[in-house]
């Protein structure tokens, strides 16, 4: 029963993908400025493969390498999106020579190409040189004891 359901599932992976590409997870496909990706593939699955290489985009602060592994060829990584918004490209290369891709959007909006005017040059503010420790007021604080704190007595309730 266990190895049809496997074999079931080894066979609608490989359906959702077409043949030559590579069955390969990037997630999450919308993903704020810094934030985390995760990229996936089973090499003995479907039509996934073992990479030759990290996932590499503009969109990633660096590439993301593929230092988890396990059954069924499984390779993962972990890594972080850039922080300029935009649409970017994910790609990595396949020991059998496929290279693999894939699209995401780092969240916000991008900066306008209009290069903004330099603002006028502000007045210089004035320097003012610190008093010495010594020279300063002393601030007068009153403290607090029994008459705000009720004297710090216990209180006992007696009930008949």
């Amino acid at each position: 029963m266990f190895t049809e359901f496997l074999t079931g599932a080894a066979l609608l992976s490989a359906s959702l993908v077409a043949p030559g590409d590579v069955g390969w997870s990037l997630w999450p496909s919308e993903v704020a400025p810094g934030g985390e990706m995760h990229v996936e593939t089973y090499a003995a699955q479907g039509n996934g493969c073992n990479p030759a290489g990290p996932v590499t985009s503009p969109g990633f602060a660096a590439p993301i390498p593929w230092p988890l592994g396990g059954n069924w060829g499984h390779h993962g990584g972990t890594g972080t999106a850039a922080t300029r918004p935009g649409t970017y490209t994910a790609t990595f290369p396949c020991t059998d020579g496929r290279v693999a891709t894939a699209t995401f959007t780092v969240a916000g909006t991008p900066p306008s190409s209009v290069t903004p005017r330099p603002s006028s040059p502000s007045k210089p503010r004035p320097t003012t040189t610190p008093v010495p420790e010594q020279d300063q007021p002393q601030v007068s604080v009153r403290p607090a004891g029994a008459p705000q704190t009720g004297g710090g007595g216990l209180a006992v309730s007696f009930t008949e």
